[in-house]
């Protein structure tokens, strides 16, 4: 039997998990040390707004749409296939002051993780990570 909805249960965080990477400091203080062994998140995940966030460990990066001009196909940064401009969008993340990179990313996402495997998901973050401070709160 196919269950089509065994994956996403598989692939679902508990709220325990995603306060782990996104907030390690409150994790620590509310449960203690890391508790498992586990391999850290990692992914895109979609936000408010058309963006999206690519979570690895306790590093976040914010993806902000760009509005599409011309006409030509896309390449995907992440799974590296070639996509119409209704298939594909291009995304700005600041990586550090006066830093920004551009990318494309095919919509929706999911299937573009799938080809890409864990090992393209993981280099796409390695061209991404680790974002610099770049405001005076940011430590």
């Amino acid at each position: 039997m196919n269950d089509p909805h065994r994956k996403a249960r598989e692939q679902a965080h508990s709220v325990q998990d995603l306060l782990r990477e996104l907030f390690p400091e409150t994790h620590r203080e509310l449960f203690g040390e890391r508790d498992s062994g586990a391999p850290p998140t990692l992914g895109l995940y979609p936000v408010a707004d058309g963006r999206l966030a690519l979570v690895h460990g306790d590093q976040l990066a914010e993806f902000t749409p760009i509005d599409p001009k011309g006409k030509n196909a896309l390449h995907c940064d992440l799974c590296h296939y070639t996509r119409s401009r209704s298939e594909a969008l291009m995304y700005r993340v600041t990586i550090a002051a006066r830093r920004t990179r551009y990318v494309t990313l095919c919509t929706p996402t999911e299937a573009c993780q799938g080809r890409a495997g864990a090992r393209g998901l993981e280099a796409f973050a390695d061209r991404i990570f680790p974002i610099e401070p770049h405001g005076p709160d940011d430590h």
